[in-house]
């Protein structure tokens, strides 16, 4: 099993590569050319030893393995990826929110000190998903999650070790709002969605800002005079760019409900930001994407 690669930066050439991969090799019949795979990252201003070097990379993390197609040196998806990139499109194309009333997930183990590294893998998994400390060796996620949760106890080789609850919303002290805000990080989480609409949002002008006017810093980065903007070269780039840099903010988001999320909170604007990009951006981009591979 390939479990999310949690250590790729945003922006990186590495995350860049993967965030191609995800989004296209799967349309070109799971294989892909390396001179176009290193044409289609030059579009992102990746030179092409940097190209080779992330494509390295990605290849020794289990993602794409070799092969010859056509006699030209070719990437094919592992098998194995599949179900991982799967798991992605679910949670970067239909952001999910929970409602009150919806059940939540529920993770207890116990694992010896001798395994110590491999709690430590558990814990930073979990949280990536989204899940929240209640108190140690016990974490909370929506339950639409559950089998997320199940994959990773399984790929970390841990399933025996832990007991998964289904269960109804929690019963706290105080309010479930104060809860969550102990259980997760939701300052970390804000900044996710306002660095977001910081980057892209300049490039839709109608997105409305919950805290005030849009930043100085709210242009798009690769801005470029309006003919050239339009090109399906230009869009690739914005696009892969939005949504490798979306890609981190729906897994560590949980989608609390409403109820529980503090004022201001600039989620609803993020989401829709994303979608209006994709509407904007992801067929000229797939244009762009057939013509260098020649299909």
């Amino acid at each position: 099993m390939i479990l999310d690669d949690l250590d790729s930066r945003p922006g990186s050439t590495t995350s860049l590569l993967r965030t191609v991969v995800g989004l296209y090799l799967r349309d070109l019949g799971g294989v892909v050319a390396v001179a176009d795979l290193v044409e289609l990252l030059e579009a992102l201003d990746v030179p092409s030893v940097g190209a080779r070097g992330a494509i390295s990379r990605v290849k020794a993390k289990g993602l794409l393995v070799p092969e010859t197609v056509g006699g030209r040196a070719a990437y094919r998806l592992a098998p194995e990826a599949g179900r991982m990139l799967e798991r992605g499109d679910r949670r970067i194309f239909a952001y999910r929110q929970q409602g009150d009333d919806d059940a939540w997930c529920l993770v207890s183990y116990s694992l010896p000190e001798e395994q110590r590294a491999v709690r430590h893998q558990l814990r930073r998994h979990l949280a990536w998903i989204g899940a929240g400390t209640v108190a140690d060796g016990l974490w909370i996620a929506p339950g639409h999650l559950v089998d997320e949760v199940e994959e990773i106890l399984v790929g970390l080789g841990v399933r025996e070790a832990a007991t998964v609850f289904v269960a109804g919303p929690p019963r706290v002290a105080g309010s479930f709002a104060d809860a969550a805000a102990r259980w997760w990080d939701l300052d970390r989480v804000a900044a996710l969605h306002r660095d977001f609409l910081a980057r892209h949002g300049g490039s839709r002008p109608e997105v409305g800002w919950a805290e005030g006017a849009r930043p100085e810093s709210a242009r798009p980065d690769d801005a470029r005079p309006d003919d050239e903007a339009a090109s399906p070269r230009a869009a690739f780039a914005r696009w892969v760019r939005a949504v490798d840099d979306w890609r981190p903010v729906p897994y560590v988001d949980p989608g609390l409900p409403l109820s529980a999320l503090p004022p201001g909170w600039p989620g609803a604007a993020s989401v829709a930001l994303f979608d209006g990009l994709r509407a904007d951006l992801a067929d000229a981009a797939a244009d762009h994407v057939r013509v260098v591979v020649g299909r």
